[in-house]
This record gives C-alpha cells, sequence and structure tokens, in this order.
C-alpha cells in the first residue's frame, strides 16, 4: 500500500485485523524466546501491512505492554529476573523514551527507516560476540547501577523513536557489560519495557503516531505466544539461539533497507 494511503481503522478489513494477529502472535513467541518487546517483528510486518513508518514505530511501542506483562510473567515465575536492575533501567527509560518519541514527530520518515535498519545491524553483530552463560550472576554496586540508568536513558530513547521495547539492546548489554546469565537478562529486559513502552506511548499517542485498535490487537494476540518463546528459550543451546536471532534480524535489516531506497518521505 502506498505511503499516501497508510492503513487505518476505519478502512481496516478482516485481512487486516488477522494480520495484525498473526503479527501479534509471531511478535509474542519472538518476544518470550528473546526477552525482546517485539519490535523488530512489529515494525516491518506493520510497514507490510500498510503503515507508514511512524504510525508502524508508535502502534508497535504501545502493542509491546501487554506483549512484556506476559513475558516478564513467564520469566518471573521461573526466579529469572533482577528487579532491582530492572527498576534502575526503567529510571532512564522512562525519560529516554519521552525524547525519542518527541524525535519520531519530527524526524523524516527516511531518516527513520534507516536509523531502524542501523540499529538492527548492530545487534546482528553484538549476537555474535555475546558469550551468554546460564550461571552468571550480576553484582551491582554504585558504578554499576549508573550504568544501568545510563543504559535505560539510551534504551528509552531507541524505544520512543523506533517503537522497540528495547530488548535487543538491554539483553546483550547486560550479558557483556553487567554480567548476567541469559535466561536473567531476558527476564530484566522484559521487566523494564512495560513502563519505558507506556512512557514512550503516551507521548507518542499526543502527537498522533498510535493506532490503538491495531496496538490492542497485535499485543493480545502476542500474550498466547510468549508463554511458549519462554519455554523454548531455556531448552534451546543460547549459541543456537542467538544464531537463528541474527539470521532473521538480518533479513529485516536487508528489507528495510531496500524500502527505506525505494522511498524518498
Amino acid at each position: 500500500m502506498a505511503d499516501d494511503q497508510p492503513m487505518t481503522a476505519a478502512k481496516r478489513s478482516w485481512p487486516g485485523w488477522l494480520a495484525c494477529a498473526g503479527i501479534g502472535l509471531l511478535a509474542g513467541f519472538f518476544s518470550g524466546l528473546f526477552g525482546v518487546g517485539g519490535g523488530t517483528v512489529i515494525v516491518p510486518l506493520l510497514t507490510v501491512a500498510g503503515f507508514d513508518m511512524r504510525k508502524a514505530s508508535g502502534t508497535s511501542l504501545a502493542a509491546i505492554v501487554p506483549t512484556a506483562v506476559a513475558g516478564v510473567v513467564s520469566y518471573a515465575v521461573n526466579g529469572w529476573v533482577d528487579w532491582l536492575a530492572a527498576g534502575l533501567i526503567v529510571v532512564g527509560s522512562v525519560a529516554g523514551a519521552q525524547l525519542g518519541s518527541k524525535l519520531l514527530g519530527s524526524l523524516p520518515q527516511r531518516v527513520v527507516r534507516w536509523a531502524f535498519v542501523a540499529f538492527v545491524a548492530a545487534v546482528v553483530v553484538s549476537l555474535f560476540v555475546v558469550v551468554t552463560a546460564r550461571d552468571s550472576h550480576m553484582a551491582i554496586d554504585g558504578w554499576l547501577g549508573a550504568g544501568l540508568v545510563l543504559l535505560g536513558l539510551g534504551v528509552g530513547v531507541l524505544s520512543g523513536l523506533l517503537g522497540l521495547g528495547g530488548g535487543i539492546v538491554v539483553v546483550p548489554m547486560l550479558i557483556l557489560a553487567f554480567g548476567a546469565s541469559d535466561l536473567v537478562a531476558k527476564g530484566t529486559s522484559l521487566a523494564m519495557m512495560t513502563p519505558t513502552a507506556i512512557s514512550g506511548t503516551v507521548g507518542n499517542y499526543r502527537r498522533g503516531n498510535v493506532d490503538l485498535a491495531a496496538a490492542a490487537v497485535v499485543g493480545l494476540a502476542a500474550c498466547l505466544t510468549t508463554f511458549l518463546g519462554a519455554r523454548v528459550a531455556a531448552w534451546v543451546d543460547p549459541a543456537i539461539g542467538n544464531g537463528l536471532f541474527a539470521a532473521f534480524l538480518a533479513f529485516v535489516a536487508v528489507r528495510m533497507a531496500r524500502d527505506a531506497m525505494r522511498r524518498n518521505d
């Protein structure tokens, strides 16, 4: 669908609603599997479904709210959440999300698309250098606490700007820089997403960059598959999981780059 005819709630047909539900089911599985909000799935697929980039980013962030709640429950019941680390990240991310949503309304869509591509490409590289370990533990002192707040600030900006929950930054950073195990990193990432996503969604909604009806369908559908993704995360070897996710993100980056080169907005 052309950019000058974006999909709206008024125009959306049953196939459109079913597409939103399908996007949610896929995003929920990836959210539980990798400890992400699902924005890396939701944003590009919403653009394929007819959303412009701003609306896709804002709608994705709103859909992440219920997705992250379902995901963190799946991890918390197994003790795979560091609540102190999550709280410190949130301190920075809530403020950062407001800044990111403000940038989303002012930057050209072409800039947003290329920022998304560059961000995903960086994540693909990081997935091959992250060394995951199931028995690692975080020891949070004053310096690490300050680092977690700064991490949250950066994640919040990316969340508001790109419609991501921030998990694809938080998970590898918690493992590499803070010494968390892969499962605790994923659970903690999901725990910090809910307030971050709410903060960014409030800003995006004020600027007209959210389709709440579509976000509700995507988010509620995602809740149905997050538990399955979390169970698979516990079963699969971390190196295999990283490789699969990197391959998927590489596909997303190539598709979004091709889309950005075709459009001039």
